[in-house]
């Protein structure tokens, strides 16, 4: 998620449609398998070799989200292909690999990356340090097989229950300058295949403190830097006393923060979290110098972060049109932990925010947002949603939002998903005043 500063001011409950997904025309003629893929940096660039486990004649990568400026795919922009007769292209919601003949694309493809850090719609995004070091996503280079560029169009844009022939793609790292980090810890070489993380490539001042280890960008401001690092442990530490215990890894999680520099005019942190790590990345002349208004805002951005190992990794939502379960989820919580770490803490005016900004998608389906472009709608009426459940809950026991999400997440810590047919199920039990039927 990034939000510029100020936040645009500007809710009726929309409903929330509920869609299926197609199978395509994914490869399943083989038992599972892996393809490989070995990333090497060299210097600025990346060389990117991929090793085919099949013939097949088109390859898709699972992430492939839009620029969110321009709502152009990324990859095109920092992928050159070098194996001859192939080409990156893309269908649906996919970039794809296909050849210019038609052949089965070639069991061995490489290409040559200069990775950027761009801003894109609802997926993890390349982090550029000032210091010339990188992190990637691990998922980044994944791909899978399918058997024409037509099935690929057909894909839906969440892959959630759909069957795969392939298992995650399997990837080697390594950087001709030295180790690389990975979970906050300095690695000759190494192999990632299931895990969704970083890696960091280049140099990078790692501290480690109670609660936390810190990797950040060492032009930063400074007190954004102390701001984050003080503030992440004691967060995690307020919503594990209202929660219980977090997915692996939120014991002692890693923060990760790039510095895009201070652009003339402009405010802009942006952040995700994958297990065990929060990412951040700042950008703006608003953030060299500190202020009370950039100050909350990043207080409330960790928070919103960090709420994620509870609500998005103890339990994930179902399918990606339930988003706004985990998104509009967090936004809350960030506003309760703040309100329980500063008393003075303005929360009326950031949950009207949220409703004013709800409002501007009224009539349209949360669910559809994504595809739409309108990946704010499951922040801002999700929290929306996330205050009707608080009303209900502190109407029947005096209790606040994390009281009306602990039971859920406890309930459903085995399978690890949380339904929007479950949350909606809760939200009536605990007495919520609107007919569950108008979010369906």
């Amino acid at each position: 998620m990034r939000i510029g500063l100020p936040l645009v001011a500007g809710l009726a409950l929309m409903a929330v449609a509920v869609s299926g997904c197609a199978s395509g025309g994914v490869l399943a003629q083989q038992a599972p398998q892996s393809p490989r893929a070995e990333v090497e940096r060299q210097g600025e660039t990346l060389l990117v070799r991929y090793e085919m486990d099949r013939d097949a004649p088109v390859w898709a990568f699972w992430d492939s989200a839009l620029i969110s400026e321009v709502r152009q795919p990324w990859r095109p922009t920092q992928w050159t292909v070098m194996t001859p007769n192939v080409v990156l292209d893309r269908a649906g919601h996919y970039d794809i690999l296909r050849t210019k003949d038609g052949s089965p694309v070639p069991r061995t493809v490489e290409f040559r990356v200069r990775p950027k850090g761009v801003n894109l719609e609802a997926e993890y995004p390349t982090l550029t340090f000032t210091n010339g070091a990188v992190a990637l996503p691990t998922h980044q280079m994944s791909v899978f097989p399918m058997n024409s560029v037509a099935d690929v169009t057909a894909l839906p844009s969440d892959l959630n229950g759909v069957e795969m022939a392939v298992g995650p793609t399997q990837v080697s790292w390594r950087d001709q300058a030295g180790p690389v980090l990975f979970a906050g810890e300095r690695r000759p070489y190494l192999i990632t295949q299931n895990e969704r993380s970083y890696v960091l490539m280049g140099d990078a001042d790692v501290t480690r403190s109670e609660g936390l280890t810190a990797v950040l960008d060492p032009a930063l401001p400074q007190w954004m830097s102390d701001t984050l690092a003080e503030a992440a442990p004691v967060t995690g530490q307020w919503y594990r006393q209202r929660l219980g215990q977090a997915a692996a890894g939120a014991e002692k999680p890693v923060l990760m923060a790039a510095w895009n520099g201070p652009t003339d005019r402009m405010t802009s942190m942006g952040g995700s979290v994958m297990p065990g790590l929060i990412v951040m990345n700042f950008e703006g002349q608003g953030i060299i110098q500190p202020t009370n208004a950039v100050r909350e805002r990043a207080l409330w951005f960790i928070a919103h972060e960090a709420a994620h190992f509870w609500l998005g990794q103890t339990v994930r939502y179902e399918y990606a049109r339930d988003a706004w379960i985990t998104e509009g989820g967090a936004d809350l919580m960030a506003v309760r932990a703040l309100k329980a770490r500063d008393p003075s803490y303005d929360d009326k005016a950031e949950l009207q925010t949220e409703i004013d900004d709800c409002v501007k998608y009224a009539g349209k389906p949360v669910a559809e947002a994504g595809a739409r472009g309108e990946h704010r709608a499951y922040y801002a009426c999700g929290a929306v949603f996330a205050m009707a459940a608080e009303g209900g809950q502190h109407s029947k026991t005096g209790g606040d939002f994390l009281d009306f999400i602990r039971p859920l997440i406890d309930a459903n810590r085995e399978d690890g998903v949380l339904t929007a047919s479950e949350w909606l199920i809760h939200y009536a039990a605990q007495g919520g005043r609107m007919q569950v039927a108008s979010l369906m």
